[in-house]
């Protein structure tokens, strides 16, 4: 028995995964397993996995048959004997002092999930992180309100600690993407006190190979199903967040359109319509909504005049985040 277990899903990835390992068994936090899961890795990476096992005690691994992210973390969890669950995925690392941030935050606030802040790395920019502080405590409904509107807490499944009793019957659904939005409200929805913390302690790589915005496939459907799904979830429980769940399910829509329209898709025309006309249809709250910014805004005025000129102001702003991060 150990106070926290950490998972780490493994695939095609021998370029970052020791700076992934390392930044784990380096932490300042020691009472940990670390599960290793090598999802049927085609490159070196399930070998550099045993490495680990050999010289770390705190190392388990599995092998596996490639089944995908969700698959990977279900098989850690399954296996899993720690308190608690933390989630690092294999190209991104962690501040050294990560995990204790998160078990004295989840310990003193007697909290079912313990956040902290996450930070964007690219291979040519310095990273500069933030040193505000800000820890708080929120109740169920204000979480779940922090999720819907992207303010404090977000889907994420990294970047938090959790009790290890929030997976008794919750797992990740296999042969999706998103996958850990599929399951957020599920986990909220048993939490009483979540504790935030603004610090920024996990470091995303964002890698040049992983860019998916020109790459589009059913796959992205899978954003709108599950916000919609989490609509349905909050709304019996919330009715009265009806507003941050329209606003959530509007973006879900905007996101699936963004990337037909950067990858200038042309053999889903009535999947785009449908998407088209439901936007379309929340102009109003879209416009009027605070929480939607003034770009968004104005890509929703763009997509009232055609599809064309909201493709390419989406081009613009996407080949804009690009420039700037190259």
């Amino acid at each position: 028995m150990c106070e926290i277990s950490i998972i780490v899903p493994v695939y095609n990835v021998e370029k970052y995964l020791r700076k992934c390992v390392e930044s784990i068994l380096n932490q300042t936090f020691k009472d940990f397993e670390l599960i290793l899961v090598d999802d049927g890795s085609p490159d070196n990476s399930g070998a550099i996995c045993d490495q680990y096992a050999k010289r770390d005690a705190r190392v388990r691994v599995i092998h596996k048959e490639n089944g995908g992210l969700s698959s990977a973390r279900n098989a850690g969890i399954e296996i899993a004997k720690g308190k608690y669950l933390g989630f690092v995925d294999s190209d991104d690392y962690i501040a050294e002092d990560m995990y204790e941030v998160l078990f004295n935050q989840i310990i003193a606030y007697n909290a079912n999930i313990s956040t902290i802040e996450m930070i964007d790395v690219y291979e040519n920019r310095v990273t500069k992180v933030s040193n505000k502080k800000k820890v708080q405590l929120i109740n169920q409904k204000d979480a779940i309100k922090a999720v819907l509107d992207s303010t404090d807490i977000f889907a994420y499944a990294v970047n938090k600690l959790y009790q290890k009793e929030l997976f008794d019957k919750v797992r990740y659904p296999e042969g999706k993407i998103v996958e850990d939005a599929f399951i957020i409200m599920d986990l909220l929805l048993q939490c009483d006190r979540v504790v935030s913390n603004t610090e920024q302690k996990y470091f995303y790589y964002r890698r040049n190979d992983s860019i998916t915005g020109l790459a589009f496939s059913e796959k992205n459907f899978d954003v709108i199903e599950a916000w919609e799904y989490n609509g349905k979830l909050i709304n019996k429980v919330y009715p009265e967040l009806l507003d941050s769940i329209q606003r959530r399910i509007c973006w879900s829509y905007f996101d699936v359109l963004d990337k037909m329209a950067l990858s200038d898709e042309k053999g889903m025309k009535e999947s785009r319509k449908q998407i088209v006309n439901f936007l379309r249809s929340n102009f109003t709250f879209v416009m009027k909504n605070s929480v939607f910014t003034k770009s968004r805004k104005l890509s929703m005025i763009a997509l009232m005049i055609s599809n064309s000129c909201y493709d390419l102001l989406a081009k613009i702003k996407y080949n804009h985040v690009v420039k700037k991060n190259s």
